[in-house]
């Protein structure tokens, strides 16, 4: 069976493969637990609330988004997001996006379908929600997601700066334009790719999987870097397949942190993974939930 799934990848691509392939296990596996209507569509998302919750103390939210052609319960499953949260005490919430396969509005492209506009007011509405349910902590709400998500992520902070308190991505997918990303103010970002990523290259350009013009992903960390005033650059000093830039003395503590996983895939270090025929490896070198985790401690929202 998986010879034939191969073969089929090489006449068809990895890209629409890997669309049917995680079309049939979301219609046996998506779930989620909550829904609301914004801008006129039902959206949904699946929230974990961990059982050590205690309403009287503020919690931190974090908001982790799914790939495209994904879902909620798949980005928990390989983010792994809800374990840590049994250990720091945090509420996680994955939202949905929309249509079938499953993705989220960021291109901004007149070209393209889809209003971004409207999965940000999703958002937005979805944190209103959260925080008349749970007692939300306002200064440590963060947002991350893996591709698509990561790319949603980056348009959350160029469109909810004084919401989101800072931002992670793995493999994120940078389609949103620079010009339109106009931010209230500078939004930390720590952020994961691997070099050997065949759905989002890390050099940039096109993939075999999607005629896109992914950027530079090192030159579009850097950009942002740039955006949050970073006086100082340091290198993270190579350990194993990890290396990686530090960018400090930023604007308004907005640090930036990016790492580079020599070798991997398009998928999530430290995570359950995708099955490597169709993303590449899952490099289990750096535990990307954690350290992110640490890195989102680090940066509470001063208001």
């Amino acid at each position: 069976m998986r010879t034939i799934l191969i073969v089929l990848a090489s006449l068809f691509g990895a890209a629409l493969l890997f669309v049917i392939f995680v079309g049939v296990a979301f219609m046996v596996a998506n779930k989620t637990n909550g829904s609301l209507i914004s801008s006129g569509e039902k959206r949904q998302y699946l929230l974990y609330v961990p059982p050590t919750y205690d309403p009287s103390k503020p919690t931190p939210l974090v908001i982790s988004i799914h790939g495209f052609a994904e879902w909620p319960a798949h980005q928990a499953h390989i983010s792994r997001w809800n374990e840590l949260a049994d250990e720091k005490g945090f509420i996680v919430v994955y939202p949905s996006g929309t249509d079938f396969p499953k993705r989220w509005r960021t291109t901004g492209l007149t070209s393209s379908p889809g209003d971004p506009a409207l999965d940000v007011q999703f958002i937005s509405d979805l944190m209103d929600r959260l925080e008349t349910q749970y007692n939300i902590d306002p200064a440590r709400i963060y947002a991350n997601g893996l591709s698509n998500g990561g790319g949603m992520s980056y348009l959350l902070a160029c469109k909810l700066s004084d919401r989101i308190a800072a931002i992670g991505s793995v493999a994120g997918a940078y389609t949103y334009p620079s010009d339109l990303c106009s931010p209230a103010r500078p939004v930390p970002l720590i952020a994961f790719h691997g070099d050997a990523d065949p759905i989002v290259p890390y050099l940039g350009g096109p993939s075999h999987s999607f005629e896109i013009p992914f950027p530079s992903i090192q030159v579009w960390v850097k950009d942002w870097a740039e955006r949050n005033q970073c006086q100082t650059e340091t290198p993270i000093p190579q350990d194993g397949e990890i290396s990686g830039t530090a960018w400090t003395d930023c604007s308004q503590n907005a640090d930036v942190t990016f790492y580079t996983i020599a070798g991997g895939g398009h998928s999530w270090p430290g995570g359950n993974p995708i099955p490597a025929w169709i993303v590449g490896k899952t490099s289990q070198a750096i535990d990307a939930t954690r350290v992110m985790w640490q890195f989102f401690e680090q940066h509470p929202l001063n208001k």
